[in-house]
């Protein structure tokens, strides 16, 4: 059984933008995310791409690769414009793993789609105490508008222009 959590208060506190892009879906896909730590003003940006990807597998990968650059336990504001990401891991995520990575469809258990990264996601999650915040994609929110550009331009990188 693990070790309680510590309260969160005592953790540092770190915000995580994340976006995803496709061009096509599928088709090239990119990812942006900004982690900033608030009580210093600290600020980076990652990104990256793949040639042949989805939109949902863009949104994941933006968010595990910004807990992944995490060096130590935070308390995490996840900032996404991902329903997709946000409710699957509120409220989807225990559900499947109870089900062995299945999920509900009619009566009948399928397959999860993405679940390798799912199952990535679910191990950054228990090593941080993360919440997410969702905003609208596109309505001039200006860390996720950054996050899209930098999504963006991962993804031109792959369409040999």
């Amino acid at each position: 059984m693990p070790a309680p959590h510590p309260d969160s208060s005592t953790l540092p506190f770190v915000q995580v933008f994340t976006d995803g892009a496709c061009r096509g879906n599928p088709g090239p896909g990119g990812w942006g995310c900004i982690l900033r730590h608030p009580a210093s003003g600290a600020e980076k940006e990652i990104s990256g791409g793949v040639p042949l990807t989805t939109n949902n597998q863009m949104e994941l990968q933006a968010v595990i690769s910004g807990l992944s650059a995490l060096k130590s336990r935070s308390n995490v504001e996840v900032i996404t414009d991902s329903s997709y990401v946000a409710k699957g891991c509120a409220e989807w995520l225990p559900g499947w793993k109870k089900n062995g990575w299945r999920r509900k469809e009619g009566t009948a258990l399928k397959p999860v789609k993405n679940v390798e990264l799912w199952q990535q996601l679910d191990t950054l999650l228990s090593q941080h105490q993360v919440r997410f915040t969702l905003v609208r994609g596109h309505m001039g929110h200006p860390e996720n508008e950054r996050c899209d550009e930098l999504a963006v331009a991962a993804a031109m990188k792959f369409m040999g222009g």
